[in-house]
Protein backbone atom coordinates (compact mmCIF):
# COMPACT_ATOMS: atom_id res chain seq x y z
CA UNK A 1 0.00 0.00 0.00
CA UNK A 2 1.33 3.27 -0.70
CA UNK A 3 1.30 5.96 2.48
CA UNK A 4 1.34 9.31 2.17
CA UNK A 5 5.72 9.39 2.99
CA UNK A 6 5.52 7.91 -0.30
CA UNK A 7 3.61 10.90 -1.63
CA UNK A 8 5.72 13.41 -0.04
CA UNK A 9 9.15 11.91 -0.47
CA UNK A 10 8.24 12.33 -4.35
CA UNK A 11 6.90 15.62 -3.93
CA UNK A 12 10.20 16.51 -1.96
CA UNK A 13 12.36 15.53 -4.49
CA UNK A 14 10.60 17.39 -7.74
CA UNK A 15 10.50 20.31 -5.19
CA UNK A 16 14.63 19.86 -4.72
CA UNK A 17 14.68 19.34 -8.33
CA UNK A 18 13.11 22.42 -9.31
CA UNK A 19 14.91 24.47 -6.81
CA UNK A 20 18.48 22.56 -7.92
CA UNK A 21 18.06 23.57 -11.51
CA UNK A 22 17.00 27.52 -11.04
CA UNK A 23 20.24 27.41 -8.78
CA UNK A 24 22.63 25.73 -11.26
CA UNK A 25 21.30 27.24 -14.31
CA UNK A 26 20.68 30.79 -14.17
CA UNK A 27 21.61 31.27 -18.12
CA UNK A 28 18.76 29.89 -19.64
CA UNK A 29 15.20 31.81 -18.85
CA UNK A 30 13.45 28.58 -20.75
CA UNK A 31 14.88 26.20 -18.19
CA UNK A 32 14.16 28.50 -15.20
CA UNK A 33 10.59 28.35 -16.22
CA UNK A 34 10.35 24.67 -16.38
CA UNK A 35 12.32 24.47 -13.09
CA UNK A 36 9.05 26.90 -11.75
CA UNK A 37 7.00 24.23 -13.26
CA UNK A 38 8.16 21.55 -11.29
CA UNK A 39 8.14 23.21 -7.80
CA UNK A 40 4.81 24.39 -8.78
CA UNK A 41 3.96 20.59 -9.77
CA UNK A 42 5.40 19.58 -6.15
CA UNK A 43 3.06 21.64 -4.53
CA UNK A 44 -0.25 20.19 -6.28
CA UNK A 45 1.08 16.97 -5.45
CA UNK A 46 1.56 18.03 -1.79
CA UNK A 47 -1.91 19.30 -1.86
CA UNK A 48 -3.63 16.12 -3.72
CA UNK A 49 -1.68 13.60 -1.08
CA UNK A 50 -3.14 15.32 1.80
CA UNK A 51 -6.41 16.17 0.84
CA UNK A 52 -6.68 12.49 -0.69
CA UNK A 53 -5.42 10.98 2.78
CA UNK A 54 -7.62 13.52 5.21
CA UNK A 55 -10.71 12.73 3.11
CA UNK A 56 -11.71 16.49 2.28
CA UNK A 57 -11.73 17.43 -1.55
CA UNK A 58 -10.79 21.65 -0.72
CA UNK A 59 -7.22 20.55 -1.42
CA UNK A 60 -7.71 19.30 -5.36
CA UNK A 61 -10.28 21.73 -5.45
CA UNK A 62 -7.70 24.39 -5.04
CA UNK A 63 -4.54 22.47 -7.00
CA UNK A 64 -7.42 23.84 -10.39
CA UNK A 65 -6.26 27.56 -9.43
CA UNK A 66 -2.96 26.86 -9.17
CA UNK A 67 -2.83 24.80 -12.31
CA UNK A 68 -5.11 28.08 -13.95
CA UNK A 69 -2.06 30.35 -12.33
CA UNK A 70 0.43 28.26 -13.79
CA UNK A 71 -0.68 28.18 -17.36
CA UNK A 72 -1.18 31.93 -17.57
CA UNK A 73 2.34 31.79 -16.14
CA UNK A 74 3.65 29.74 -18.85
CA UNK A 75 1.59 31.59 -21.85
CA UNK A 76 2.83 34.99 -20.86
CA UNK A 77 6.03 33.75 -19.93
CA UNK A 78 6.64 32.28 -23.23
CA UNK A 79 5.52 35.65 -24.74
CA UNK A 80 7.83 38.11 -23.34
CA UNK A 81 10.86 35.20 -24.36
CA UNK A 82 9.65 35.67 -28.08
CA UNK A 83 9.23 39.65 -27.94
CA UNK A 84 12.83 39.37 -26.63
CA UNK A 85 14.02 37.34 -28.58
CA UNK A 86 12.47 39.68 -31.27
CA UNK A 87 14.46 42.33 -29.84
CA UNK A 88 17.73 40.87 -28.86
CA UNK A 89 18.11 37.80 -30.86
CA UNK A 90 19.22 36.40 -27.59
CA UNK A 91 17.35 34.87 -24.41
CA UNK A 92 20.10 34.47 -22.12
CA UNK A 93 19.66 35.85 -18.93
CA UNK A 94 23.15 37.63 -18.98
CA UNK A 95 22.24 39.52 -21.88
CA UNK A 96 19.11 40.99 -20.97
CA UNK A 97 20.07 44.17 -18.81
CA UNK A 98 17.00 46.71 -20.61
CA UNK A 99 15.36 46.88 -17.26
CA UNK A 100 18.75 48.09 -15.84
CA UNK A 101 19.34 50.96 -17.92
Amino acid sequence: MITLQTYLTLSAILFAIGIIGIIINRKNIIIILMCTELILLAVNFNFVAFSYFNQDYKGQIFVFFILTVAAAEAAIGLAILVALYRNNKSIDVENLTALKE
